[in-house]
């Protein structure tokens, strides 16, 4: 609200009376410390050292050296809710985030809007005179407004951010990322082969925000957000890194369990009594009306795996090492840096990961997760080919679920569930300044939801009842910072509430009641499903179901849940398979499908879920050029990447096309003739033929009217890339569709002026909804 003026104003400004309180920038409390949150990604319960991981840590353990390592916190099985909950105090739900943000639907718990009644934590301290800084992941935009189109009121710089570098979706290459610089695109400063990687240049960029602060206002605080893309799909790192674990998970999946959960014993993250979770032990389960358990989520076991088989099992679990090893590295630079200028004594550290490992990688795991979004099966054969190029930019690849099932070690399940392999993660807090305790584990039940609370008030900050005009919700979260002296604080929590996908639980008091129900499976009859009862003081790992001996305690449990779920919005529940999610009818769009799309050099990138579709149909892409030398060459135009994608472009005076499918076969066509200059339309049409899938067909190349060029090409039945690489026209920025390009990255057009590329897709279109939907529903 602006503030009243109380001068004095005469007809003479000599006679009249300033103030000057309505103008001045808010100004923190002296002496306030400054607040970095780092939100890692899938990272797990126990992939890291300080909750007995086999993972090397160093920067991660000074934090829980100088800190509390938390034991028994929690978030909400997802990305995106997560985030949500850690930076407004309020469920996820109560957010509109029960999903990812790209699978909304049009209802309170679930439209991918953070309400502004529902402020973050950046827009309240940026009024109270914190600067505020984010770096890297987002998602926590609906899909309908990642484009350059699209409001920007969702963006990081909308909700309370001066300053953000990053990515806005769920994961993105870490050789090639999709970056945005406060609300516009960028392409990346430097290539991998230059030693670019994204974790780098989000700590560079971190660092550099704090100094050109610090430079003015040396005593001001800040609030920053840094959250790199680790450890995430793809897992990419660079080889050094990667090299570091060579043979160490040679071991297996079990193994490795059974040496973590001995270690967590040792530490005393668990009592001695407490047993080791079971192996699938919901593998037999069906629906009411006789639906399978997904085999997405079932592991195969070490011992039925081949010798070939272990080897390329383990070489992923050693690329996903060394992505957070590196991502440790970083941490380490960004910590130094605050300690060498004096800053990290008066910092508070929160460091968490935003849910369980991540499970998406099914039984087999994949060197490209897109096949799977293509309905393309991995081949064992094929994979071992690129073992040495894993972690690489040649690469785009996920470990299978068995390392997923390790790494939340020693809990059941993983991300997507509201079993504790799902919900039960890493928190570290480290204030040195106001912290006394040093590396000690504290055991209170602790939620997502409880952090903002308790920044508040360690900051001095009451929560407003206004927020940039909005009445705001109350925070839903606790204040934790009773534990903050002592593990025998009681938890300031008595319930906490989760829903997932169709997955539900509630814990209330050490009790936990689990739905046995797989998430995106399409099951529905919620009202039939099986709950399971825990008791977590006594079976943290939930290996004893009590509900026969308790039936009147389940029930209490979940009418529990109902009344937490009347509380936060958490109705209708959602458990629509892929399919479902996508055909949903009612889901805005910054603009409707068209059969025409016009396109322009020198312009953004246009992300793929704007971008024209040209999947399983006909189309058409003609380019207007003036060709004004016998030397033009580069690209006319760019859509996908290495991993799928298609390009039209110029070499040796000969007209290109290329469409690599998925990855794994560069078809090309080149023209006859060579090009001539002048003003002149460059073009390649493809006829679809038949309704089989993948789609095949017939591509010609035209210089005018005059077909130059045709060859056969299959088209993948999916998207190009879940959120990477979109559309370019003149240039193929990030990673390039084809290595056969000629000139420099980003392989401008040269030796002429484009005008414009027009894409027609009038024709009929073969729809194959599955495929899109699965790329949909991974983007977490």
């Amino acid at each position: 609200m602006t503030k009243p003026f109380k001068g004095t104003i005469k007809l003479d400004d000599r006679d009249s009376v300033p103030d000057w309180e309505a103008y001045v920038q808010p100004v923190a409390p002296p002496g306030a410390p400054s607040v970095l949150y780092i939100v890692l990604d899938d990272v797990g319960y126990s992939a890291m050292e300080p909750w007995g991981g086999l993972i090397e840590t160093p920067n991660i353990n000074r934090l829980a050296a100088s800190g509390l390592t938390y034991t028994n916190w929690h978030t909400t099985a997802l990305c995106s809710p997560t985030r949500s909950s850690l930076l407004t105090g309020r469920n996820h739900t109560t957010n509109g985030m029960a999903c990812i943000a790209e699978a909304t639907s049009g209802f309170p718990n679930a439209n991918g809007h953070i309400p502004f009644e529902c402020a973050t934590i950046a827009e309240v301290l940026g009024e109270r005179g914190w600067n505020t800084y984010m770096l890297g992941k987002w998602h926590l935009v609906a899909s309908d407004e990642m484009n350059m189109a699209s409001t920007k009121r969702n963006w990081p710089v909308g909700r309370g951010f001066e300053r953000y570098y990053g990515f806005l979706g769920g994961e993105t290459n870490q050789w090639y990322p999709d970056l945005v610089y406060d609300n516009h695109l960028v392409e990346q400063p430097a290539l991998p082969d230059e030693g670019y990687h994204l974790t780098t240049d989000l700590t560079d960029k971190a660092i550099q925000f704090v100094k050109d602060a610090k430079m003015i206002a040396p005593e001001k605080p800040f609030f920053m957000y840094f959250c790199p893309g680790a450890t995430h799909a793809p897992h990419h790192a660079p080889k050094e890194w990667i090299e570091k674990y060579k043979g160490k998970f040679d071991m297996g999946y079990e193994a490795y369990r059974e040496l973590v959960f001995e270690r967590q014993k040792q530490m005393g993250i668990f009592p001695a009594g407490t047993e080791l979770s079971p192996l699938n032990p919901y593998a037999e389960e069906q629906s009411v009306d006789g639906k399978p358990w997904p085999s997405l989520d079932v592991v195969r076991p070490w011992d039925s795996l081949s010798q070939e088989v272990r080897r390329l099992f383990s070489r992923m679990a050693e690329v996903y090492a060394g992505f957070l090893s590196h991502t440790d590295h970083e941490i380490g630079r960004l910590l130094d840096f605050l300690e060498a200028s004096g800053q990290i004594e008066n910092t508070i550290i929160v460091l968490v990961s935003d849910n369980g490992a991540s499970g998406e990688g099914g039984p087999n795991g994949s060197v490209n997760e897109n096949k799977f979004f293509n309905g393309i099966p991995d081949n064992i054969e094929q994979n071992l080919k690129q073992l040495d190029e894993l972690g690489s930019p040649a690469t785009y690849n996920h470990y299978p679920v068995g390392w997923a099932w390790a790494f939340n070690t020693p809990f059941k399940m993983w991300k997507r569930y509201n079993f504790e392999g799902g919900v039960a993660d890493a928190m570290v807090v480290s204030w040195p300044e106001g912290i006394a305790a040093r590396g000690e584990l504290r055991h209170q039940f602790l939620h997502a939801t409880d952090v903002v609370p308790t920044m508040y008030d360690v900051l001095g900050v009451e929560m407003p009842e206004v927020v940039k005009g909005y009445p705001q919700i109350p925070l839903e979260g606790v204040n934790f910072r009773s534990t903050f002296k002592s593990d025998d604080v009681p938890t300031p929590k008595e319930t906490g509430f989760f829903s997932m996908l169709g997955s539900r639980a509630i814990w209330h008091k050490g009790w936990k009641a689990v739905s046995v129900h797989p998430t995106i499976a399409g099951w529905g009859h919620f009202e039939d499903d099986r709950w399971e009862l825990y008791n977590t003081t006594e079976d943290p790992t939930e290996c004893h179901d009590l509900a026969a001996q308790h039936p009147g305690k389940v029930q209490e449990m979940i009418n529990l849940w109902f009344h937490a779920a009347g509380l936060y919005n958490g109705l209708p529940l959602l458990d629509r398979t892929a399919v479902e999610v996508l055909t949903d009818p009612g889901r805005p769009q910054v603009a409707p499908p068209r059969d025409r799309y016009v396109y322009y050099p020198d312009a953004a990138e246009v992300p793929e879920s704007a971008a024209v579709s040209i999947r399983n149909r006909s189309y058409s892409i003609a380019v207007e050029v003036d060709i004004d030398s016998d030397d033009a060459h580069g690209v006319l135009f760019s859509h996908g990447a290495r991993f799928g994608g298609h390009s039209l472009y110029v070499k040796d005076r000969k007209l290109k096309y290329v469409y690599n499918f998925v990855g794994d076969n560069e078809q090309r066509i080149e023209s006859t003739t060579e090009i001539p200059t002048g003003r002149v339309i460059l073009g390649a049409s493809f006829v679809r033929e038949g309704d089989g899938m993948p789609t095949t067909g017939t591509l010609s190349l035209f210089i005018d009217d005059a077909k130059v060029g045709e060859g056969r090409i299959m088209t993948q039945p999916g998207s190009f890339s879940l959120v990477g690489e979109g559309l370019n026209v003149g240039r193929d920025p990030g990673e390039p569709v084809t290595d056969d390009y000629a000139g420099t990255h980003p392989y401008r057009f040269t030796g002429g002026t484009i005008t414009e590329a027009i894409v027609d897709v009038s024709g009929d279109q073969y729809v194959d909804l599955e495929m899109d939907a699965l790329a949909m529903m991974k983007r977490e």
